[in-house]
């Protein structure tokens, strides 16, 4: 449809372009990619754009409490959550 208007990449299409634009390896987009995924699922019925630094601070309380991750995976979360386009 050459008439349709332009639309914003998906949020996960936005992961994947930041990480290919700062040649990050395949396997560590894919983490970005799930860790993207997992934090929206949390926050389900909230958009993605509207969540924030404290959502992001109650997705790693989560992880810690509720799953009992490690400090190291905490950090690959929080490290995938906060890259900056």
């Amino acid at each position: 449809m050459p008439d349709a208007p332009a639309q914003s990449p998906k949020l996960l299409d936005q992961v994947r372009q930041t990480c290919r634009r700062r040649q990050y390896s395949y396997h560590m987009e894919k983490a970005c990619v799930r860790w993207a995924e997992r934090f929206a699922c949390v926050h389900d019925p909230t958009h993605p754009r509207r969540l924030n630094e404290d959502d992001i601070r109650a997705f790693l309380g989560h992880l810690a409490s509720g799953r009992n991750v490690a400090a190291s995976t905490q950090n690959q979360a929080l490290n995938a959550l906060t890259e900056r386009t």
